[in-house]
């Protein structure tokens, strides 16, 4: 039986279950998928946000070593573009533990529901199984602390639905509407109640099969706006579990947020030159 290889992609023919993963206890496993195929337009970045430098190094380079943190993971797989050529170039670098270490298939769709549907298939093609659990987080959440996936996992593991990584919201809530002035501003049309308002997160985690199917029936509705993967369980009919994550878990998207996560870095106490004792220990295959 041979492990998966660094860096391999299914535009190589894709693995069997008995050459990709070997064989599982009775337990399933967990999986992280990493969608990383938007050009993230918002970003300013002059190209996808997910290699913009962030600290000496490629931003999505910090979420995986974050990934790498947390043991109870058998596996990352990382969704790319399909004409994606900086991930390779990525793990070329000297500093390309948390990039040589996972998977990655190039069959990134135009929106996140279809690049995640296919990481999905990719995942069973390696050996994963339906009732196995995958984590699907943000490339661009690259703050996300190792602690915290794990309880989601803790919280989650044993639960019929799953969850994500969410927080209450603590600011007032404006609905906007559109000024009828000549600067095309827009005006507060509504103030929305906070009470029970959650702003959700990633890692997101739910069975293999169950978002598979949700993200298939999501995506054959037009009606259905997908925006995460919690939103595509909902629509089955099912409520996630919110489990509680961290303020500095934001998710890069605007310009000022570079600078923002540079300066929450700094206050790590895990410089990314040295490795952390659980490195490379999700891309071994599970007994």
């Amino acid at each position: 039986m041979t492990s998966p290889q660094r860096g391999d992609s299914i535009a190589s023919p894709a693995p069997t279950s008995a050459t990709a993963l070997g064989h599982r206890d009775t337990h399933p496993r967990c999986f992280a998928l990493v969608p990383c195929a938007g050009v993230g337009a918002r970003a300013g970045a002059g190209g996808p946000k997910q290699y913009a430098s962030l600290g000496g190094r490629a931003l999505v380079l910090w979420t995986l070593e974050a990934l790498q943190r947390v043991p109870e993971l058998a596996g990352t797989l990382v969704v790319l573009a399909r004409d994606d050529r900086q991930f390779a170039a990525l793990a070329a670098e000297g500093d390309a533990e948390a990039a040589g270490s996972c998977w990655t298939a190039c069959v990134g769709g135009q929106t996140r529901a279809d690049t995640v549907a296919a990481g999905l298939v990719d995942l069973l093609a390696r050996g994963a199984h339906d009732d196995d659990w995958v984590l699907v987080h943000d490339a661009a959440r690259c703050l996300v602390r190792p602690e915290s996936i794990r309880r989601l996992i803790d919280d989650c593991r044993d639960d019929a639905v799953g969850g994500l990584l969410a927080l209450p919201v603590a600011d007032t809530l404006k609905r906007a509407a559109p000024d009828d002035a000549p600067d095309g501003g827009v005006r507060v049309s509504a103030t929305v109640p906070r009470d029970a308002m959650w702003s959700a997160q990633t890692p997101q985690m739910f069975r293999i099969g169950m978002l598979r199917e949700a993200l298939r029936r999501g995506l054959a509705r037009k009606d259905l706006g997908i925006t995460d993967e919690a939103s595509a369980i909902e629509a089955m009919g099912h409520a996630p579990r919110l489990v509680r994550g961290d303020f500095d878990n934001l998710k890069v998207t605007w310009p000022e947020d570079f600078a923002l996560a540079e300066r929450l870095l700094r206050t790590r106490d895990h410089p990314h030159p040295h490795p952390h004792p659980h490195a490379n220990s999700n891309t071994k295959a599970p007994g």
